[in-house]
């Protein structure tokens, strides 16, 4: 089979990229500023590592962990992996050391390939499992027991490989609950995989068709740590298998997104809701600096958007913002334009055809328009599975269909509004409240950068309602103040919904995909407690 006939039989065995590199060597393929490669360079040295790991005694199915941060290495392995039949697994690097090392045993990973600049939990983890390691090596600089990623690629042909054969990614939950998780799914024929998913298949082509890709043209801009699932898929993977630049933010920072915006003609970008607060925070005279009109097309999802945000970014940038919700887990998720989204705000959008994804009350039965349940995806063909935990994955199925444990409703027409986590739904007098809720308007609220809703104890009603409110640059927390927002909930919702205390902090503490840890929020008000609710 000649793969690089068609970019469609290229993606058959994991060689997009080598088609590519065929097709326009030259084109930029990564900027970042640890360094270049144009779509050559980075097949060249994905070919190199990929031979470097055979050569160490990695064999198909076999798992490569890496811990890097957002540079072009971490390209040159995944796609080294993707062509060579490994499975791959990248490791939040803001985890712990200890949650970092228990992935790279729990993935049971055969080549470990850390940055320099996670050396701490790197080399815990090849204390603790490095007899299990057919190689280690060390990106940026050395690392103590890892050998030098760029001598050992140095002793290998660049060529392309001659048996390419489509590899696979395993990703970690964030682990909000007790250990990480890999997401697992067992390896099938992609031609099959495509034919037993056409729910899944079908929300991927509606964002396939609205991202337009031209390779000439376009550029994407990767906001979030490439280890997460979003920034992995939207900013680096289709891109590259379009045949599009990529520019790899560092950390990321409100102005120096408009900067690169503007110097690289960025056309795409995944973003989250914070995103939005930190941009629209920004002065006036910061922001007119920049040129931000090469944008068309803004993905977010990972985080609730509140509706007044959405429609201020959207003022600012115009209609290019389009919205999705899925999960690492698999099975159809949902996605909506902004034409869409104007019409039914606060949508997160419509069930694709054939997904059959539904609403469930705690007894399993569906339950009617408007009515807030939790949100139950159709699952794949090939099912996952929380690898190695038999109990975490029974608990997410009812039958064929999972949940993450999301709280929504459908309207009348069938689209989807989020309410919450039932993990974070506040229960006061027997009454659910949903802190998401009473987040969005604050958000609303002149005064405040970001928020946080959660349950404290309350010896009567069990639970009640207090926010922490971090405001914004300038602003003061006072008594007066704080009156001023409970008033201002309380205009905007029903009563029993608005905070009846507020905190003001200066942080509130976030997973790198966006979402408020809402847990570690809670936590200090039931410390000590034998319950939590």
């Amino acid at each position: 089979m000649d793969y690089l006939a068609s970019v469609e039989s290229a993606a058959q065995c994991g060689m997009t990229l080598a088609y590519h590199a065929a097709k326009a060597p030259t084109r930029l393929a990564v900027a970042s500023r640890f360094g270049d490669r144009t779509f050559a360079e980075l097949n060249a040295r994905s070919n190199q590592l990929v031979r470097a790991l055979r050569t160490a005694g990695l064999k198909r199915d076999d798992a490569v962990a890496m811990i890097l941060v957002n540079r072009p290495e971490f390209m040159e392995v995944y796609f080294a992996c993707q062509r060579a039949g490994f499975r791959v697994t990248p490791i939040n690097w803001h985890l712990t050391g200890d949650n970092a090392s228990y992935i790279v045993g729990n993935c049971e990973a055969k080549a470990f390939i850390a940055d320099v600049r996670c050396a701490e939990p790197a080399q815990l983890a090849l204390e603790q499992h490095g007899e299990d390691l057919a190689i280690a090596l060390a990106v940026g600089g050395l690392v103590a027991g890892f050998d030098d990623y760029e001598a050992v690629l140095k002793d290998h042909g660049d060529e392309n490989i001659s048996d390419p054969e489509i590899g696979a990614q395993m990703l970690y939950t964030s682990g909000t609950t007790g250990r990480p998780k890999g997401v697992y799914r067992p390896r099938v024929p992609p031609a099959v995989a495509a034919a037993g998913d056409r729910a899944n298949a079908d929300t991927v082509t509606r964002a396939s068709v609205a991202a337009a890709w031209n390779a000439e043209t376009d550029c994407a801009l990767c906001t979030g740590p490439a280890y997460h699932a979003a920034p992995l898929a939207f900013n680096i993977v289709a891109p590259i298998n379009q045949g599009v630049s990529t520019v790899l933010m560092d950390k990321w920072d409100p102005e120096e997104t408009l900067r690169l915006i503007d110097t690289y003609k960025v056309t795409h970008t995944h973003m989250v809701a914070t995103m939005f607060h930190r941009l629209l925070a920004l002065p006036d005279e910061v922001k007119s600096q920049y040129d931000t009109g090469s944008l068309r097309y803004v993905l977010h999802g990972a985080a609730p958007c509140p509706v007044h945000t959405k429609e201020l970014m959207m003022a600012y940038l115009g209609p290019v913002l389009f919205e999705y919700y899925a999960a690492t887990e698999g099975g159809g998720g949902f996605f909506v334009g902004p034409e869409e989204w104007l019409k039914k705000p606060g949508t997160v959008g419509r069930s694709p055809t054939g997904a059959d994804n539904r609403i469930l009350d705690d007894e399993g039965q569906q339950v009617s328009p408007g009515t807030v349940g939790t949100i139950y995806f159709k699952a794949p063909s090939v099912r996952f599975v929380y690898y190695k935990d038999e109990d975490k994955t029974a608990g997410s199925y009812r039958g064929d269909h999972f949940t993450l444990g999301d709280m929504g409703y459908f309207d009348e027409d069938g689209y989807l509004f989020l309410t919450g986590r039932s993990a974070e739904t506040i229960i006061s007098g027997g009454v659910n409240i949903y802190p998401q809720e009473t987040d969005d308007v604050l958000l609303k609220h002149a005064a405040v950068q970001d928020v946080c809703t959660v349950g404290i104890p309350n010896e009567e009603w069990g639970e009640e309602v207090k926010s922490l409110v971090m405001l914004k640059p300038g602003l003061q927390g006072s008594e007066a103040l704080c009156a001023e927002l409970i008033d201002f909930c309380r205009t905007h919702l029903s009563a029993f919904k608005a905070p009846k205390s507020i905190d003001f902090v200066t942080d509130l503490p976030r997973l790198p995909s966006g979402k408020i840890q809402r847990r570690l929020v809670r936590e200090p008000f039931w410390a000590g407690r034998s319950k939590q609710i």
